[in-house]
Parts: C-alpha cells; structure tokens; sequence
C-alpha cells in the first residue's frame, strides 16, 4: 500500500516523499489507520520494519495546528531517542511543530532552557524524564499521546519502576502507542497496565529474521578471530560493517587492533561517554568510518542504513541478541549479510540461537581459520555474491525469514584472500 492511501496530511506526504517513502511496511499499512483513527495501538516490530514510522506520523497528524507539550515518545537508550528526534523533525519538517529530546550525559541547564522554549514533541529516555519531573521542569499534564518504543527493552534496562511513575504524570484519557519486539509477561503487564481496548497488530512473528539477510557462521579458533576479521574486510563490499562483541573489554581490544591495522573504525559502548558514542555513530552514518565496533547498546534501534555487513565477533548468548543484531543489516529492502565466528566454546550458545531462529546456520570452514565443524560440500547454503549497497535509500523493508544460497554465492563469499 502507498502512503498516499493512508489518508496522511499533505505536510506529511510531502515531506516523507522527499526521504524518498513511496510504499509503506506492513507494520506502518496495520498501525497507522487504527491510530489515525484514535485507538490505542499494541504493536509488536522488530527494528528495522519501518516502526518508528508507524507510531510517529499519525502521532505528528494529530499534533498539527495545536500548540504546547501533546506527544511524549519513551525509548530506552540515548542513541534511539535522538534518531527518533532525528525522524520527528524529519517528518515534521513542513508542519509547525517543535521536537525535542531528552537523556542523560548532557547538561541539565541546556534541558531546562530547552523546555522551557516549548515543545510539541518530547522524546525522552525514562531516567532523565523523571529526572526533570522530579525537578518541576516539565509538565505532561496535556499530553494526548504517549509512545512506548521499544517496551521489552526499557523492562530489560530495569525502568518499569520509572515507566509506571510517568504513567501517573500523564492524562488517562491519551492515546498510548506501545510497541516491543517481544511480549514476554512482564510486558504483557505493563501493556495492560498503559492500554485501553488496543488494537493489536504484529509485522514479524517472534524469533524470525529479516528477509535478505543472509546468514552464516565461520569457525574459528578464539585466538585467530581479529585475523579473520581482517582478512574478511580485504572484501570491496564491506564497505559498511557493525562488528558486535561481548564485552566493553572485547570492543576496546578489537578496535585498537583494527586502527593499528590501517581500518577506519570507530568503537561504541556503554562506558563511553555520550559524546563519543554520538561522534562514533556520526561518522559512520556518514561513511568516514567503514567499521563500527559495538556491544550490545546498539544492538536494537540503530538506525542507520545502507549497513552491509553485521558480524558477530562473539556468538550471543541470548538468542534474541541474535535476532536484534542482525536486524542490523538487509533494512529498506536492501540484502545484507550476518556473519557469526564461533569458537569451540560458543557451540553450545549457537545451537540455542539455531533452536530459537528455527534453521540450521551453515558453517564455512576456512583453511587455517577453523577447527571441522563446516557443513558438508553440496548441502550449506551460502552467502551472496559480493555487491556494493549505496548508503541511504528507502524502500519497502520486509520481515521473512532468510533465504539459502546457491553454490555460486559460497564461491563469492570464500573469495576472501
């Protein structure tokens, strides 16, 4: 479906068109009628299927030709809040409203002056939101919409207790947009909790990944991952790579022997301070750094696109990570590929991700890498030939599983020397 079929304002339509928006995802084709409409919305969206989107148009839609604080967006991290700010703006770019955002490791005083010139949009992380109302320098008292994105992960980062204390700062009367990859109980509660009579919509059944994607792992001595790395990123088309570790120690290590090695990268963690975790992922939306080095903070709602690669240094030990991490790449149509290096430790770890995912990842055993756990010649499928992505561009995005490859495609992908 067009978004010119969704009954959006021409404010909107205009300026979406211009980021280049023609089809909408089938999350934005479910959620954005039954909200433009005024229902509450329960949405359950991996990254990467278009939902900030969904919940942010027809929020944007309602707010037009009013004035004062009317929509407040949570997100559990400082990086999903600005890109979520970032979009706002965005699509707002022809209406007259104001957006502005919140979080922590910036000066509180710059918040204050901020708020007090007056916003129509608030998108904030729950700690620093509470911070400020604590303090008397916001006031919710006519919002009329409240967006949870992202939900699940708010409860994983333990801000229930901050979410419910919000909930009794804004009207009972809003409209509640709540969103979350996953439904676990303790979501299912809060849901209950900030919802009345929603509409239900759901774009990707838990535990899939992106169509695509493809995915594969390599074996490989833990002792002999970053040689691999770097041998893998002699390849012309990993031209845009986000490499995940297991731990800050992991990332830190790792980056300093990619710059020591002549790679443009640059590291993002949570012991970072914010204004480096902002310089990090600035420079490699804007492609002056090829490889991204991250733990798990950008592992959901990192939005950035035209991502070629995700590679998985550490095999993750949450089976979900998995899935959010390779929702990384393949976004806004594009193919991409998730490639994961197993040591003999993480065997058990990776089985648990096949179990979650449903499939079997094929295993390619490079000579002088690996240790005979490669899927047999003649039944693995393999990744795909190597082609350049173009940054940027916006398309219909899916949410299917990933696809087999031909043997042609594994010839490509060994073609690493």
């Amino acid at each position: 479906m067009k978004f010119e079929e969704l009954s959006l304002a021409p404010e909107i339509l205009r300026a979406i068109g211009e980021l280049g928006y023609v089809e909408a995802t089938p999350i934005q084709e479910m959620s954005i009628p039954v909200a433009l409409a005024g229902r509450d919305v329960l949405g359950r969206a991996q990254t990467g299927t278009g939902k900030t989107a969904a919940f942010m148009l027809p929020t944007l839609q309602r707010l037009a030709g009013g004035d004062g604080l009317r929509a407040l967006i949570l997100c559990p991290t400082r990086e999903l809040a600005i890109q979520v700010a970032e979009s706002a703006r965005d699509y707002s770019k022809y209406l007259q409203l104001w957006v502005g955002v919140l979080y922590g490791g910036t000066s509180v005083q710059k918040d204050i002056r901020d708020l007090r010139a007056g916003y129509d949009v608030l998108v904030a992380t729950p700690g620093r939101l509470i911070d400020h109302l604590e303090r008397g320098n916001v006031d919710l008292s006519e919002v009329e919409v409240l967006v949870l994105d992202e939900a699940d992960r708010m409860l994983d980062m333990g801000f229930r207790p901050q979410i419910s204390q919000i909930l009794r700062h804004v009207p009972k009367n809003r409209q509640t947009l709540f969103f979350s990859a996953t439904l676990p109980n303790e979501v299912k509660s809060l849901a209950y909790e900030s919802l009345r009579d929603p509409a239900t919509v759901e774009a990707t059944p838990q535990s899939t990944t992106a169509e695509g994607v493809v995915q594969f792992v390599y074996p490989v001595d833990g002792r002999r991952k970053s040689d691999l790395l770097l041998q893998l990123l002699q390849r012309e088309d990993m031209d845009s790579v986000i490499v995940f570790t297991r731990t800050k120690f992991g990332a830190d290590k790792l980056i300093g022997q990619l710059q020591k090695a002549g790679v443009k990268a640059a590291v993002m963690h949570g012991d970072r301070a914010m204004k480096d975790r902002v310089r990090a992922l600035d420079a490699f939306r804007d492609g002056e750094v090829r490889v991204l080095v991250a733990t798990d903070v950008a592992q959901r709602g990192l939005d950035v696109e035209g991502i070629s690669h995700v590679v998985n240094f550490d095999v993750p030990q949450d089976p979900d990570s998995y899935v959010h991490r390779v929702g990384r790449t393949a976004r806004a149509g594009q193919k991409g590929e998730a490639i994961t290096f197993m040591s003999p430790g993480e065997i058990g770890d990776l089985r648990a991700i096949e179990m979650h995912i449903g499939r079997e990842l094929p295993k390619i055993e490079l000579e002088g890498y690996g240790f005979g756990l490669a899927t047999p010649e003649g039944s693995a499928p393999a990744a795909p030939k190597s082609q350049k992505r173009p940054r940027g561009g916006r398309s219909r995005m899916g949410s299917k599983t990933s696809r087999e490859l031909t043997p042609e495609e594994l010839e490509s992908l060994l073609r690493v020397s």
